[in-house]
């Protein structure tokens, strides 16, 4: 056999070279087979790396207790662990994959939880996703393919990880954190948008100015104008003294603009404008002010749909994109959640005084059960990084005072949000209508119970603007009760309470709207029953 197809690009498996990835050798730029050590009995040695570019040129590679050496920086080392055989297993090139043979090795190996026996054919695609391998109860490894960054970038800006991925996104940062345009960061909620914000003001020009972050999706529409560019003396009902925005505290800084898809259309041609321009004009005020301000935008809206829908201007869009960079969701860059999975320890160990449990040696009781390593690796993680920390801050949590780290409750719900241990290679499953056709009253029919830990924050507030923040409806659409639709309101940082409100903003808004309360409701998106009894309190109503 003369070649194999790796990802898209046909390579010569008969070649000769050293294979090295990242710049030298022939194999460079090229998807490499590579395992990548999610769990070690030493806890340090995670995240380092074995490259199989052999593979890639027709010859076999193996995989023991002493070989090959897995690499990180300042140390490489085989595996060294006494528990696994000396006798090596063997990885084949085959067509349409790679062929694992047991043979002579004593080491029981288990391919994404399924034990293997005798040998097994892993398919290009499973590597594609990645291939969680578990090697006699001790050591779980991911096989991968690995691209080596074209612009390697030693500044790691604050993420954790190595994969291509993550080292792609370091690049990006590096591209453009030093000119003035601005960045539209996109990606899934929980990907780290705000510290990719954070790491490009970092790396600029302007590092030694101000960062201002705002989520637009947290601002009541009537406020917006005010909140970003600033008011007048006078400007509405409260409004004693002038006020500053957004732009005029980030003066001479970066402006990061998070949920820029909820920006309100009224306010979307003033932001246009102080992007192409530079100014901004302060609500009531005679007369523009200059700002030097850099934008940086996120969203993980799909903004050019919104363009086709006429929510959202697609001049503004086009501006907003100067330049843009995609933040992959967790699952694309599985070969991270064991570097991930230890920073994360060490910081909610820290907090617990327990960070002795990480320093342990090979000793037979390890720092974790493998086992649950090799979980969290085929989890498909809906919500992405920040749910990966909050299942290790449960994770710690429960297991206080227990000489190892161990599941418990909390962490396997958390565990149960959506998400499903993944099979490599398989697609998700299409997400269950939340109701059935409407009722003979006309309302919506749960069409069963669901548990309020399924529902994400996106289709929480959609279902809740569909039926026009009636809280009654709204949970029978979900599935849920009344009680299980409060706790999620109140979980939610885009949704406000009307006890929250500002007197001024209540004023202003029933100005505005002219007292309609279904129209205030959809611009302050509160529940109706309490925005009315807020209304009454006020003595706003006639």
């Amino acid at each position: 056999m003369s070649s194999q197809q790796f990802d898209g690009s046909t390579l010569d498996l008969s070649r000769t070279g050293t294979g090295v990835v990242g710049g030298k050798g022939d194999l460079a730029f090229e998807p490499i087979p590579t395992l990548t050590l999610l769990f070690h009995p030493q806890s340090p040695r995670v995240g380092a790396r074995a490259y199989l570019g052999q593979i890639v040129r027709g010859q076999e590679a193996r995989l023991s207790r002493l070989e090959p050496d897995f690499e990180q920086p300042g140390s490489q080392a085989p595996l060294n662990d006494p528990y696994l055989s000396r006798q090596p297993i063997r990885f084949l090139p085959v067509p349409g994959g790679i062929e694992i043979r047991l043979d002579e090795s004593h080491t029981r190996i288990a391919l994404n939880g399924v034990s293997i026996d005798g040998s097994r054919v892993i398919s290009l695609a499973e590597m594609r996703e990645g291939a969680v391998l578990e090697m006699a109860g001790r050591v779980v490894l991911l096989l991968h393919l690995f691209v080596a960054p074209r612009l390697p970038v030693r500044e790691p800006h604050g993420l954790v990880g190595e994969s291509s991925a993550i080292a792609q996104v370091r690049a990006e940062i590096h591209r453009v954190a030093d000119l003035a345009v601005p960045v539209l960061i996109r990606g899934a909620t929980g990907t780290g948008k705000e510290l990719v914000a954070q790491a490009i003001h970092a790396a600029s020009r302007r590092s030694r100015g101000p960062f201002v972050s705002v989520n637009l999706g947290a601002i009541p529409p009537s406020l917006a104008a005010s909140e970003l560019f600033g008011a007048a003396r006078g400007a509405f009902t409260g409004a004693v003294q002038a006020q500053d925005g957004y732009f005029r505290k980030a003066q001479g800084g970066t402006l990061f603009l998070d949920e820029i898809g909820e920006t309100p259309q009224e306010v979307q041609a003033s932001l246009l404008r102080v992007l192409e321009v530079g100014e901004i004009q302060p609500v009531g005020a005679q007369s523009a002010l200059r700002v030097d301000v850099r934008v940086l935008a996120a969203t993980d809206a799909d903004l050019e749909q919104r363009v086709q829908a006429g929510t959202f201007r697609e001049p503004l869009l086009h501006r907003l994109a100067g330049y843009s960079i995609r933040l992959p969701p967790l699952r694309e860059r599985r070969d991270d959640i064991g570097c991930l999975l230890i920073y994360f320890l060490r910081q909610e160990l820290a907090a617990t005084g327990e960070l002795e449990i990480l320093d342990r040696d090979s000793s037979p009781l390890l720092w974790m059960k493998p086992a649950l390593v090799a979980r969290l690796a085929r989890y498909d993680w809906p919500g992405n990084v920040r749910q990966l920390r909050n299942a290790v801050r449960q994770l710690v949590i429960g297991s206080r005072g227990l000489p190892q780290l161990q599941s418990s409750p909390g962490f396997e719900s958390l565990l149960g949000t959506g998400g499903r241990p993944v099979e490599a290679g398989a697609e998700p499953p299409a997400a269950a209508p939340a109701v059935s056709a409407p009722g003979p009253s006309g309302r919506p029919v749960a069409a069963r119970r669901r548990k309020p830990a399924d529902i994400s924050q996106d289709e929480l507030l959609a279902v809740l603007r569909a039926h026009r923040w009636r809280l009654k409806r709204a949970a029978e659409a979900l599935g849920i009760s009344r009680p299980s639709l409060y706790v999620l309101i109140n979980r939610c940082p885009a949704i406000q309470k009307a006890g929250d409100l500002k007197v001024e903003e209540i004023v202003l808004c029933h100005r505005e709207c002219g007292g309609d309360l279904d129209l205030m409701v959809e611009r302050l998106r509160v529940s109706r029953d309490a925005l009315n009894r807020r209304i009454r309190e006020l003595g706003l109503v006639s």
